[in-house]
């Protein structure tokens, strides 16, 4: 298993290249690995659209590039077309991450005319009644259409797929709707487990032989296709020996603000208790970024502890996922236990074993659509 773990790193050279703005956390489907807050009723005062404009702005000057669109399900927001706009103007790049649910043909036309270059949208399973079971909504069908309906308007997409224990044996399908549909890319991620993933692992993390098997699915299916359509396969970490480099380091490139205003260095940094995350409606964000103590908190080596202190690769995966070391060791100072070098590591073996005896019961997310 080759693709996890230790990877390049992107050097930002002190600039947030890549900003995601989380527009709400409102969403129709109830996915069983949403990554919204576990406490989802306690974040329900959204950015206005002025205060977007704001953060897209403060953002820009920055040096941030990239712009993502997401949510819960950003479609929700009626004025999504007018912050693409926005966006454009400001000279981003710009990505919406969608589930497709709320999206229609002339929507798709709408959000093109005001600038959006490429679409991300979720597709878990090529049988729509399985891609209905997944998410808790009969949508499969219209997932498949959308998808069709986004190549037919000319966007280039990148055609997502959270991979559980309930669908990596039914990667070859996905991948031939994904060529009969012109798609350019293709990325198979692997869940990763926090948040509700984390409440519904023992059900969600498939075992290694299923992950070989899938990686070998997808090797057969680029030496077919060649540079056609790439493939990228985000392998679970819990079967690495080494954490991957997560989010190229706390603070180094990726910003995220919450539909809140929260700003965060990374979209589960919530979890870490007694990190006073700031807020975009008390402070600029050059000071978030370049000051705050929440996105000092992890930055460089100071804070690492033995094994990381010493490590000849704490240059590469910065010690692991800081979230990840919080919620399975209880101080995110830790070493991420997915390294073979950390003391708790066991967490993680122990975790498998669990996964191999399943409850048979899966915790759905309760919907937060409307308003």
């Amino acid at each position: 298993m080759s693709e996890a773990g230790s990877a390049p790193t992107l050097d930002g050279r002190g600039q947030p290249l890549w900003l995601v703005a989380e527009l709400t956390y409102r969403c129709p489907l109830r996915c069983s690995w949403c990554s919204n807050p576990l406490d989802l009723d306690a974040y329900d005062s959204e950015l206005s659209t002025d205060e977007w404009k704001r953060v897209l702005a403060e953002a820009r000057s920055l040096g941030a590039l990239q712009l993502g669109f997401t949510g819960g399900e950003p479609c929700l927001r009626k004025d999504l077309e007018e912050l693409v706009a926005e966006a454009d103007r400001l000279g981003y790049y710009t990505n919406l991450i969608t589930s497709g649910v709320a999206l229609t043909e002339e929507r798709l036309v709408r959000l093109k005319a005001a600038g959006l270059r490429q679409i991300q949208l979720s597709i878990q399973a090529r049988d729509p009644a399985l891609g209905d079971e997944l998410v808790g909504a009969r949508v499969g069908e219209h997932k498949i259409a959308i998808a069709r309906a986004i190549k037919a308007a000319g966007y280039p997409m990148v055609l997502n797929v959270p991979v559980s224990r309930r669908n990596v044996d039914r990667i070859e399908p996905l991948l031939a709707l994904a060529e009969e549909l012109g798609v350019e890319f293709v990325e198979l991620a692997n869940l990763q487990y926090y948040g509700w993933a984390l409440a519904n692992r023992d059900e969600l993390l498939p075992t290694r032989a299923q992950v070989e098997a899938a990686e070998a699915v997808v090797r057969a299916a680029r030496a077919r296709l060649g540079r056609h359509m790439t493939i990228y396969f985000v392998v679970p970490d819990y079967y690495e020996q080494r954490p991957k480099a997560c989010m190229n380091g706390w603070g180094a490139v990726h910003l995220t603000v919450a539909p809140d205003g929260t700003a965060l260095p990374c979209q589960a940094a919530r979890v870490i208790r007694g990190l006073e995350l700031p807020n975009v409606r008390r402070h600029p964000l050059e000071w978030i970024w370049r000051s705050s103590p929440a996105f000092q908190a992890f930055r460089g080596d100071l804070w690492m502890k033995e094994p990381c202190r010493s490590c000849d690769e704490r240059d590469k995966d910065f010690g692991g996922c800081r979230c990840q070391a919080m919620l399975l060791t209880g101080d995110p100072t830790n070493a991420d236990p997915v390294c073979a070098k950390s003391p708790h590591r066991h967490v993680i073996d122990d975790a498998i074993a669990s996964a191999q005896r399943p409850r048979g019961r899966l915790l759905m997310r309760a919907r937060a659509a409307g308003r």
